[in-house]
C-alpha cells in the first residue's frame, strides 16, 4: 500500500470524509470566472474524443456546488450526438434522459434538475458512447471520490468487468487532484480526466483514438 494512500475503514473512513469536505470547500471556493475559463478550457480535448465523432448518446450532469459547467461542451456538440442527463430512480440507480435547451425539467429529491420524461423515454448506463461524471476528488490511476450516494459506481457497474463503451470520463478542475486511495469493493475506475489542464488517461485505460474536433462553435 503507497504511503499516501487513504484507507477505507477505521482512521480511512475518517480520511475520505476530511478529503470530501476540503475538496467541497475548495470547488466551492472558486470564483465564477474561474469555473467559466475552465468550461471552456476542456471544450476542445473533450470534442477530440472518438464519442463525439460520430452519432450516439453522451451523458453530462448538471452542475451544482462548484461543478465544473459543461453548457459550453452542450452548446458545441457535433450533428447526430445527443446530450443526456442522469435521473435518480427509486432504487438509487440513474438512468439518462436526452435534454435540449427550453425541454422540461423537474428538481428530483436534492434539488437537482431532471429532464421532465417518462421512464420509458429514459436510456440505460449502457446505452451511452460516453458518460461525464462530476467529482470532488480524482487520482491519476482514475479513481473517483463522488459525495458519497454511490449512484454512478451503482448505475456503471457493469464497466468493472467490461471494456467501453460507454467511455468513463471524470470532469474537474485541476486542483482536484490528490494522492490515491485504497479502492472499495464496488468502485468503478475512469478511463480519463478532463480539467482545464488537459485530459489524463490512466495507464490502466484504453488510449482513445482523438482526433482533431470539427468546428461546429
Amino acid at each position: 500500500m503507497a504511503e499516501d494512500a487513504i484507507p477505507n475503514t477505521g482512521p480511512a473512513a475518517a480520511g475520505k470524509r476530511e478529503l470530501r469536505a476540503r475538496m467541497r470547500a475548495a470547488r466551492l471556493s472558486l470564483p465564477a470566472a474561474e469555473r467559466m475559463r475552465a468550461a471552456e478550457a476542456i471544450v476542445a480535448p473533450l470534442l477530440a474524443l472518438p464519442e463525439f465523432q460520430s452519432p450516439g448518446y453522451v451523458a453530462g450532469y448538471w452542475a451544482t456546488g462548484g461543478e465544473l459547467p459543461l453548457h459550453v461542451v452542450q452548446l458545441r456538440l457535433p450533428p447526430g450526438v445527443v446530450w443526456c442527463l442522469p435521473v435518480i430512480r427509486d432504487d438509487d440507480s440513474l438512468r439518462f434522459a436526452p435534454w435540449r435547451p427550453g425541454d422540461a425539467l423537474v428538481s428530483n429529491r436534492f434539488g437537482i434538475p431532471e429532464p421532465d420524461l417518462t421512464p420509458d423515454a429514459q436510456l440505460g448506463a449502457a446505452e451511452m458512447a460516453l458518460v461525464l461524471l462530476p467529482l470532488l476528488a480524482f487520482s491519476r490511476s482514475g479513481q473517483r471520490l463522488g459525495m458519497g450516494g454511490g449512484y454512478y459506481d451503482r448505475s456503471l457497474e457493469f464497466r468493472r468487468a467490461v471494456a467501453p463503451p460507454p467511455r468513463l470520463v471524470g470532469v474537474g478542475y485541476a486542483a482536484q487532484e490528490a494522492p490515491a486511495w485504497i479502492d472499495e469493493d464496488w468502485d468503478v475506475r475512469l478511463d480519463a480526466i478532463a480539467t482545464e489542464r488537459g485530459l489524463i488517461v490512466p495507464a490502466h485505460a484504453p488510449t482513445p483514438d482523438a482526433k482533431p474536433p470539427p468546428d461546429h462553435a
